[in-house]
């Protein structure tokens, strides 16, 4: 249940690129966010994660659920340059919900998979309320024709349910009715811890409907809890705890990234 990445319980390290052209806060330089995601990606590999996921993060405000067009090329143009020069597997996530972007981006480029975080259902977030579109998202990757997987929130982080139901039934419409590929169970934010209870709960939905598919935990994993989480879930996507200082729009240090990968036992 690791999604093709290649490793038992595998370490997903993210690269969270600069504000692209069109944000806020891009400063002009295109040259510099590919190179510092280069540099990222190079440092994660070298530290031993298995897969690296790409990501819109310097790019708040996010649009809820559609980005521009010229976003959709700047992260293409990203994802082709990274799949040439890492040989590992790679991800997208294009925030805030842009599904259809980022399988098309995944489907262009030969990426292995991409992060939904609203797949099924209703969340109240800061950029209004985010709808699943489950439909349109697996159809559309049947329509290209891609190898592409479908990891999926549960409970997103940065998000509130505009309707309590129990966890059961949500885990059961993304993987029996929203046809997802895995499972991303997190804390409340970016860098925050994800609650045990939360995670065993969210273990025990999937295997209540004996549901071979990975959960992986998508926040606030770090050096000191990763071999503690990976005893519960089957993967993790890392990516403050490996950054500089532990601040997630710093650097990639290669150092935190090994000594994280050792501690999860790799």
């Amino acid at each position: 249940m690791t999604l093709g990445l290649g490793a038992d319980r595998p370490i997903v390290g993210m690269i969270h690129l600069d504000a692209l052209p069109g944000a806020p806060d891009f400063d002009g330089d295109r040259a510099g966010i590919r190179e510092a995601m280069r540099r990222d990606a190079r440092r994660l590999a070298n530290g031993g994660v298995d897969a690296v996921m790409v990501e819109n993060f310097g790019d708040a405000p996010f649009y809820a659920d559609s980005v521009p067009k010229h976003t959709v090329a700047s992260m293409a143009a990203l994802v082709a340059d990274l799949r040439n020069h890492l040989n590992l597997p790679v991800g997208v996530n294009v925030l805030r919900n842009d599904a259809e972007a980022a399988v098309s981006i995944a489907a262009a480029t030969g990426a292995s998979f991409v992060r939904v975080n609203v797949h099924t259902g209703t969340r109240a977030a800061d950029q209004g309320i985010v709808t699943g579109r489950a439909a349109e998202t697996v159809r559309l990757r049947d329509r290209l024709d891609a190898d592409v997987d479908i990891l999926a929130d549960v409970d997103v982080k940065h998000s509130a349910p505009v309707a309590e139901r129990p966890l059961s039934e949500e885990v059961a419409d993304l993987l029996e009715r929203g046809k997802a590929d895995g499972i991303v169970a997190s804390g409340a934010g970016t860098g925050r811890e994800t609650d045990r209870e939360h995670l065993e709960a969210v273990v025990e939905a999937r295997d209540r409907i004996d549901a071979n598919v990975p959960v992986f935990v998508g926040s606030g994993v770090t050096r000191g809890t990763v071999d503690n989480v990976l005893g519960v879930a089957d993967g993790a996507i890392v990516g403050s705890d490996l950054k500089e200082g532990g601040e997630a729009t710093a650097p990639v240090d290669e150092e935190r990234v090994r000594k994280l990968v050792d501690a999860a036992g790799h």
